[in-house]
């Protein structure tokens, strides 16, 4: 995500982060190349060349040329200006109603059943709220199913009428069934077309016309670049919906679409989609989403994903496990099974600052952790529990059932005792130990 307009900001930006003299002359052609990486990456010209006039002013104003760290500087107003760009603070959804309505709108493949799922999910694990989702498109029967197979992954309840070709009849009696039975969020998922037309228009309007909802959502594809921005803007002129919706931001996309959209349509962009599963949805934070375009990395937003998967009373006992030496490889997998959670790999290293640039030519595949699961998996409970057992026999076992190799099996136990020992000296406070043994492992 964002990865070639990152690089390429880096680089115009880097002519300014020297010692060498600054003058209006270099802050002129750094912006020239600033504004040629915002091209590059899909975003509208003409809010590349204002985004580009604001900075170069408000840098000369602030008399840039003048201070110690003129690049720093520089950076700092790029960083809020593409900040204020996105829309300046994260926007949340109106759930006041009772219930809460929130209709998605979009084309045909925009992801629109997909985020419907996540948003479901997000609300109830976040929000501790008790979501129904509507499959309210008539026109496609594997729509509904999908709806279907998406809610039993969630856990949350789905109504659906493959009887009734009326959508706003449909949507009509979900908000009732959801009255009668407790549901306090209502999630419409919507017919979409492959493009633009009167008849999709006037059944969107319909259903936004009759169930007034809370908030109407515009989901739209980020891999279809400029284009997203112009399908945004003529959904806005018609419907006058509340926030977009990004998808498939974890694609090969070039970030234009996250970039321009607000500045398009005066509308904010409330969440992006970063991936296949159902957890991979973030609330859209423009300063964030700034300061890892600019290779920053975001650090809130990992610590957020960490505490998501933390659990007080698992970590009690884990505690209890290291005090007492007994953390042993199941322990050490259902560890590997939070970190997972919390996103595919690459993003994560994204939030890390500077990792991003140090991992960028690396191909980190979401199934790093599928070989050290496969060697877990082919151990004995025994053995899973006292590495001590491991022999040559045992090893060889091990390696053939995992489809590895003796190697590998050695490399993941030498591994296991060293953290075990890191482990160990941290819940013993003993730091003068853990640093020699870093040492030692040097």
């Amino acid at each position: 995500m964002f990865d070639n307009l990152s690089d390429k900001l880096d680089n115009a930006l880097h002519l300014l982060k020297g010692h060498g003299q600054i003058t209006e002359v270099n802050v002129a052609e750094t912006l020239k190349e600033v504004r040629r990486a915002l091209v590059d990456a899909d975003v509208n010209y003409k809010i590349a060349k204002t985004f580009t006039d604001t900075v170069k002013e408000k840098a000369l104003g602030q008399n840039v040329l003048k201070t110690l760290k003129p690049g720093d500087l520089m950076v700092k107003i790029v960083k809020d200006e593409l900040t204020e760009l996105m829309g300046g603070d994260a926007e949340g959804l109106d759930l006041s109603g009772h219930p809460s309505i929130i209709l998605m709108s979009g084309l045909q493949g925009s992801g629109k059943t997909t985020f419907s799922g996540k948003l479901a999910n997000f609300l109830k694990k976040k929000k501790a709220k008790n979501p129904l989702l509507v499959a309210g498109d008539v026109y496609r029967p594997a729509a509904i199913d999908q709806l279907h197979v998406v809610g039993e992954q969630i856990d949350v309840e789905v109504f659906s009428d493959k009887e009734e070709k009326n959508p706003v009849k449909i949507s009509e009696r979900a908000i009732a069934h959801a009255k009668s039975n407790g549901f306090d969020v209502v999630i419409i998922d919507t017919a979409g077309r492959l493009a633009i037309d009167e008849v999709l228009m006037k059944e969107i309007s319909s259903i936004h016309h009759t169930v007034k909802p809370n908030e109407t959502l515009f989901v739209v594809d980020a891999m279809t670049g400029q284009d997203a921005v112009n399908t945004a803007k003529a959904f806005n002129d018609v419907l006058d919906y509340d926030g977009v919706v990004l998808t498939k931001l974890d694609g090969d996309t070039r970030g234009g679409a996250a970039i321009s959209i607000k500045s398009v349509v005066d509308k904010p962009l409330k969440f992006i989609g970063t991936g296949e599963k159902m957890e991979a949805l973030d609330v859209f934070h423009p300063s964030r989403m700034a300061d890892r375009i600019l290779g920053m990395g975001d650090v809130v937003s990992l610590v957020e994903r960490a505490q998501e998967q933390y659990d007080e009373e698992e970590a009690r006992k884990m505690q209890k496990k290291i005090a007492k030496n007994k953390f042993g490889f199941d322990d050490f997998l259902k560890q590997i099974q939070q970190v997972k959670k919390m996103g595919n790999m690459k993003d994560l290293m994204g939030m890390i600052p500077g990792a991003g640039k140090m991992m960028k030519n690396v191909d980190i595949d979401d199934d790093a952790f599928k070989g050290i699961e496969a060697i877990i998996n082919s151990m004995t409970p025994e053995e899973r529990q006292n590495p001590k057992l491991f022999n040559a026999s045992r090893k060889r076992r091990i390696a053939k059932g995992s489809g590895t190799s003796v190697q590998e099996v050695n490399q993941l136990l030498k591994q296991f005792g060293q953290m075990s020992k890191m482990m160990k000296m941290m819940q013993g406070g003993g730091g003068k130990q853990l640093m020699q043994m870093m040492n030692q492992m040097k």
